[in-house]
């Protein structure tokens, strides 16, 4: 088996085996036991839920946690929730997906160039993990960084995941993070080390699909398709500043 095919397989075993966070473990089954009244006849998957997609992936999207009763359910990141069908239906829009649904790990569905993955690898209370939760699944990100060796352009779902990447950049080059620190905003655009054997990469900034968002209009498909377009332009070097 190759190397990095060996490593993928022991990083997504190490993440659905953490136990580095009790608050979200807990939490996690006890949605798990209790489940919502729609999904009463499932098995929900009640880990940590690992990244997925492309491991020759362009473009990494990285959001802010698996939802309780989508990803904690079914396992797979943004699957089963409506905040998944909102980006699945976009990256099927834009070629990068071959459907535009996801339902389930077992559903089919295959990302082209795409890695996706969130900053929190449990569901969190509320939606918001802690610092220090945040902190302790860093590591996670950090693997997935240096695996994903054709990497050419990150995409922030949201201001954690925003952070999540600034936190790693300034651990990787301090004196490579702009000054003023970049801050998060829909279509906001900076380069961060994020890999110290790798030049500064891109990092987009697009609003999370949550239903807060795209129920108000705070983010509509186009707006999205174009957060993606920019990334995609970015990481091919086609956009300006790339």
């Amino acid at each position: 088996m190759p190397r990095t095919e060996d490593s993928w397989r022991k990083l997504h075993a190490d993440v659905v085996s953490c136990t580095r966070c009790p608050r979200l473990r807990a939490y996690c089954r006890e949605v798990a036991r209790v489940k919502r009244r729609a999904f009463a006849d499932q098995d929900y998957w009640g880990k940590p839920v690992p990244g997925f997609g492309d491991p020759e992936a362009r473009l990494l999207l990285l959001g802010l946690a698996p939802a309780a009763h989508g990803g904690n359910r079914t396992g797979r990141v943004f699957t089963g929730d409506r905040s998944g069908d909102f980006l699945f239906a976009a990256l099927h829009r834009l070629g990068l997906a071959n459907q535009p649904l996801s339902v389930g790990r077992g559903d089919g569905l295959e990302l082209r160039g795409v890695y996706v993955a969130a900053a929190a690898r449990c569901a969190p209370p509320d939606n918001l993990p802690s610092r220090d939760e945040l902190d302790r699944c860093a590591p996670y990100l950090t693997r997935e960084l240096q695996l994903l060796s054709r990497l050419g352009c990150a995409v922030a779902l949201g201001a954690i995941a925003w952070e999540a990447l600034l936190r790693r950049a300034m651990e990787v080059d301090p004196a490579a993070v702009p000054r003023p620190r970049p801050r998060f905003g829909h279509a906001a655009v900076c380069r961060l080390p994020l890999s110290p054997e790798a030049p500064p990469l891109p990092v987009v900034g697009v609003y999370h699909p949550s239903q807060q968002n795209t129920q108000t209009g705070k983010l509509t498909p186009a707006m999205f398709d174009a957060g993606l377009k920019k990334a995609l332009a970015l990481a091919s070097g086609r956009a300006p500043g790339a």
